[in-house]
């Protein structure tokens, strides 16, 4: 169905799949997951209106790139040459810059009852990243779970790190504070003051960030968690007061665990912490550290990873 028509005339499409316990819908603009119903809850944030999310999205339900997260000082230099990207946070660049994946109409290759594909063309140049870059994202609703495929290919080398930035609400509303995370990862990436990786794999035993026993996402560190983790197996969110349980799976080596601070409850509709994010992805800054897993991708190469939501009932 027409959700709405953008400024440029381009129409922006919706889709609604279901399939067992799950009914969601998706928008053809950044390829969105607007909606994610559970047993007929609503668990993901999302905006009512076109106009919504151009004016007061924070990336809600989109697919970000070309390069999910941020590169430092808006620069990385790939096969001794420099490219210069739009600085959107602070000094970086951040969630593929000032026109990312996310504000696209992305085309819909095909749809079915439960499953819907899109795709994007992303030329040369575009927000100063190299090579024409050919995108595509299959999410499947499967009984229980919802399925997120994503491949890219380009004529050139480049960089490319893509995630769905959905921010989940397991009770369907209120804050997030309250939902207990279990997450298999025994070390996170320490930032900077600018949000930038060190270069160091820390240990989470001892601090803070240690989710391998569970704990609130509110319990410690005043909930300001906005950070990247080394996954070794998966992530389990339970929301106590439901009982409901999100069980996550990737072929990613890392989850940035955002906690929904910087909300604000005046340029969106939702107050801090009212969502948290599980963007699995490569690392933020990998173009520029060298220890990190490489996101360079190559002709002839088909770059492809998965994430599963699972809701067991």
């Amino acid at each position: 169905m027409n959700f709405g028509t953008l400024p440029s005339g381009e129409r922006v499409e919706r889709h609604e799949l279901t399939s067992g316990r799950l009914r969601a819908a998706v928008l053809s603009y950044g390829a969105i997951l607007q909606t994610l119903e559970v047993d007929g809850v609503n668990v993901v944030l999302g905006l009512p209106t076109l106009d919504d999310y151009l004016t007061r999205s924070r990336y809600f339900g989109a697919v970000v790139g070309r390069y999910g997260n941020r590169i430092a000082g808006g620069r990385f230099t790939l096969d001794g040459v420099e490219y210069h990207l739009p600085v959107n946070n602070g000094p970086n660049s951040l969630h593929g810059g000032t026109e990312g994946f996310d504000s696209k109409v992305w085309t819909i290759r095909d749809v079915t009852g439960s499953a819907i594909t899109l795709a994007l063309v992303s030329p040369d140049g575009d927000q100063g990243y190299p090579g024409t870059l050919t995108a595509s994202v299959t999410y499947t609703l499967d009984g229980d779970a919802l399925r997120i495929d994503y491949t890219t290919e380009t004529d050139a080398p480049t960089v490319v790190n893509l995630t769905n930035h959905s921010y989940f609400n397991l009770a369907g509303g209120g804050d997030v504070l309250g939902h207990v995370v279990r997450m298999a990862a025994d070390h996170y990436l320490p930032v900077d003051g600018d949000k930038i990786p060190t270069g160091e794999a820390a240990p989470v035993k001892g601090t803070v960030f240690d989710f391998t026993t569970p704990h609130a996402i509110g319990e410690r560190f005043d909930g300001a968690y906005d950070h990247c983790f080394v996954l070794n197996g998966d992530i389990t969110v339970t929301e106590p007061g439901s009982g409901r349980t999100m069980e996550v799976t990737t072929t990613e080596p890392g989850v940035q665990f955002y906690a929904g601070g910087m909300l604000d409850g005046d340029a969106t509709p939702y107050g801090p912490h009212a969502g948290f994010c599980l963007e699995t992805q490569h690392f933020p800054d990998s173009p520029n550290q060298p220890a990190f897993p490489s996101t360079v991708l190559r002709p002839g190469e088909v770059r492809a990873s998965t994430t599963t939501y699972r809701f067991p009932g």
